[in-house]
């Protein structure tokens, strides 16, 4: 008689074993976690986190105070139900440990006066079951998949760094899959270690980049940076920066328009934000670009008046070589003497088109490697060079709403503007260009 080969279990009571240590979230067993439970025997440990809660006062105070900052209510336990423990939501703390605690005629009247948690939203109650794990779970290994499911966006935030200060003092561990801005703001505001792992599939080529804890607490500090919002580009396939609010305006809505036209020169999951001026569109660049997300800069042709310091600004935020600077700003220079011989405003009066042949194709070979390396200068000067058949006055945002208004805004309008050849269409095709090759120049190695 032949016997079967033993079996090896030891991967499965490896997992066994390990799935006894490890708290797993997703967006419907979170919700479960203010569900009444049984209290169990109070002198035997507590058989759940809710029984753990009404027993320990240290760890209840903690929760309520959290959810009281949250909310603006107060958490207590509710032991009135025979043999089973409630959240409740009160409008005022418990007047004593008894009443919060008890089964007196007080107590059934200051429990039944407060919400129960399985009442609330489904926002309050995944951030109250997750804070409640957390703390009186104690689960050595935490897994939750985002957490911001549920939240608006200054609660997720709010859970982060509620979630960062819980931990700290702990040798517990969390692992979080997040697209949240908010919620990954949180967790650095609330100063305690941590490693971010950011993860993308695009162009049909997998990346994964740890993002160093100083480069992130930068992003986080500067004033510019965080009031542009730049740290939600951690979730974007890719970012462009333009000089202002409304060049951001008018190139977001020309790719809109090649997205819906289905147009290949459209750019896909591209967030769009704006510096101040041209010389901060490479303060948010450069440390998007450290983090490995591809981000482009479009500026005016006037980039080309400054020297010094200025134009040091671009080549060091687009990460082009040292060795290549001398030369880029000897023919930065040759090209504003070019310019500066027409006797005419470079900006205003029709960019490249006032050079004459030679020049011309020096400065249009000029642009093509500043595009090398995402560095977009617009040929024919400004903003208000696009679309000029349109007749649009004005500029600034005096500019951008006549020229929206003529642009239209349905689609199914005979005069709505679609998609057309050369121009700023083409343009936006340059940087899609650049976005989509896996061999862009321009972004560090990890």
């Amino acid at each position: 008689m032949v016997s079967d080969p033993p079996v090896d279990i030891s991967y499965a009571h490896y997992l066994q074993f390990l799935n006894m240590f490890i708290l797993k979230l997703d967006g419907t067993n979170r919700l479960n976690l203010v569900t009444e439970s049984s209290i169990g025997d109070l002198q035997l440990t507590a058989p759940n986190h809710i029984a753990h809660l009404f027993k320990n006062n240290t760890i209840r105070a903690e929760l309520s105070r959290i959810v009281q900052d949250a909310f603006d209510k107060f958490l207590v336990i509710d032991p009135t139900k025979v043999g089973h423990v409630r959240m409740r939501l009160s409008e005022r703390a418990p007047s004593s440990e008894h009443e919060e605690r008890g089964w007196d005629e007080a107590s059934i009247a200051f429990h039944g006066a407060a919400i129960d948690v399985q009442h609330a939203s489904d926002g309050v109650k995944a951030f109250i079951g997750i804070m409640s794990m957390i703390l009186a779970g104690d689960p050595k290994i935490t897994l939750i998949d985002e957490p911001e499911a549920f939240l608006h966006p200054a609660l997720a935030s709010r859970l982060g760094k509620e979630l960062g200060r819980s931990l700290a003092k702990s040798k517990n561990r969390l692992f979080v899959s997040t697209h949240s801005a908010q919620f990954l703001m949180g967790c650095i505001q609330s100063g305690v270690p941590l490693s971010i792992v950011r993860l993308t599939y695009n162009y049909q080529s997998p990346t994964l980049r740890v993002l160093p804890q100083e480069k992130l607490l930068h992003l986080m500090r500067q004033p510019l940076l965080r009031s542009t919002g730049v740290l939600n580009g951690l979730f974007y396939e890719s970012v462009i920066v333009t000089e202002s609010d409304s060049d951001r305006a008018f190139y977001q809505e020309i790719n809109e328009r090649l997205l819906a036209a289905n147009d290949s020169r459209g750019i896909q999951n591209c967030l769009f934000l704006n510096a101040q001026n041209k010389q901060t569109v490479w303060d948010i660049v450069r440390p998007l670009r450290e983090l490995g997300i591809p981000t482009v800069g479009i500026v005016d042709i006037d980039v080309l008046k400054e020297g010094g310091q200025v134009w040091a600004k671009i080549p060091e935020g687009a990460f082009i070589p040292t060795s290549n600077h001398k030369a880029l700003q000897n023919q930065r220079s040759d090209l504003k003497t070019a310019f500066d011989k027409t006797g005419k405003e470079m900006k205003r009066d029709g960019g490249i088109n006032l050079l004459k042949e030679g020049d011309y194709e020096g400065c249009e070979n000029f642009f093509q490697m500043l595009s090398s390396y995402g560095i977009f200068v617009v040929p024919g000067g400004e903003l208000e060079s696009w679309l000029t058949s349109l007749d649009a006055s004005g500029h600034g945002p005096t500019w951008l709403m006549d020229m929206f208004k003529r642009m239209g805004e349905n689609p199914d309008d005979q005069n709505y503007l679609k998609p057309g050849t050369g121009d700023v269409w083409d343009f936006i095709g340059s940087v899609q260009q650049w976005m989509s090759d896996p061999r862009r120049k321009g972004i560090p190695k990890s």
